[in-house]
């Protein structure tokens, strides 16, 4: 059984492989064509956190390759009305996969403990895969290639940074994190990355003009994410020196792009003036939320049609 609970699921080859099969599919949906890849497929959504990006690109990309999608909210029960194992193994006897948006992701890995069908990791406190896979599809469409390119987070060591500093060690792509101390990735983390991937170019810069100096793509997040509203105040005095800016932007290469995962506030992590800017690919990099799963979909259900169709190697 195939989940993807993080990108150490993948191996460099599946990753490539996803992410071609993603620019295919973008590349026919362009042209007016939705091949019934995962025809008479459902895909369920358990969801504990609110979502608008990944629920509407889940629900809209299965529905556009043939299949079809069930959210479930807090009223199926799980974890509450029956055991774990009981309610994963009976979803597994209704749907072909499930995406689990969980608070913790131990909750994820219980999903697929059960191997019952599927499990995708929609999000949770320790990663964000399916974004990952959404960014570096976005830095690939501004260059051309992702190779040896600079990807710059400015901002909390989270989730989401966590995810962008694995999915750039296995496409060869540096990985620089600018943040306030103690706001670090998670070492144990970053130890894993460089076991697998020992020669991952993953490093932390403190000042956040000198990290973007040679930046190709700057990317940033929410300073307070869901869970952590008793540290705002805390948190925005420790980040006023992190935000994206012009000033920021000053010290960076003109040709630099600006990431931000969203739901952004504005002022606050990022300003109006850089996220509306001709260098902003946010609402490019949000759209490819939708075609990135779209490629995962089907290569974790329909391995065989990626062989007949996909010959793309770009990534």
């Amino acid at each position: 059984m195939q989940h993807l609970l993080s990108l150490f699921d993948l191996s460099t080859g599946d990753l490539r492989s996803l992410l071609a099969t993603a620019n295919v599919l973008k590349t026919r949906l362009a042209a007016g064509d939705r091949p019934p890849v995962l025809e008479r497929r459902v895909l369920a959504l358990l969801f504990e956190k609110p979502s608008l990006r990944t629920r509407v690109s889940f629900e809209t990309g299965i529905a556009q390759l043939g299949g079809s999608s069930l959210f479930l909210g807090d009223d199926v029960g799980w974890g509450k009305r029956e055991s774990p194992s009981d309610f994963t193994q009976v979803l597994g006897q209704f749907v072909d996969a499930v995406v689990c948006r969980a608070k913790s992701h131990a909750k994820v890995e219980q999903l697929a403990s059960y191997n019952s069908l599927p499990v995708i990791n929609g999000l949770t406190d320790l990663c964000h895969p399916c974004q990952a896979l959404a960014d570096v599809m976005t830095v690939h469409g501004a260059f051309g290639t992702v190779a040896d390119k600079h990807l710059v987070f400015v901002g909390d060591g989270n989730n989401v940074a966590q995810s962008l500093a694995l999915v750039c060690a296995m496409l060869d792509m540096r990985f620089t994190l600018s943040c306030p101390a103690e706001y670090e990735m998670d070492q144990a983390w970053i130890d894993k990355v460089f076991e697998k991937y020992p020669t991952a170019k993953i490093s932390t810069v403190s000042d956040a003009r000198t990290a973007v100096a040679d930046a190709d793509a700057i990317y940033t997040d929410v300073w307070t994410s869901m869970g952590q509203e008793a540290e705002m105040a805390e948190r925005r005095k420790a980040f006023s020196d992190f935000q994206v800016n012009s000033q920021l932007m000053s010290a960076a290469p003109q040709h630099a792009r600006v990431l931000h995962c969203l739901p952004a506030v504005r002022g606050e992590e990022i300003t109006d003036d850089v996220i509306d800017s001709d260098q902003s690919d946010v609402i490019v990099q949000a759209g490819n939320r939708m075609h990135a799963q779209k490629g995962l979909l089907v290569w974790l259900l329909n391995r065989p049609w990626i062989e007949q169709n996909v010959t793309d190697s770009a990534f």
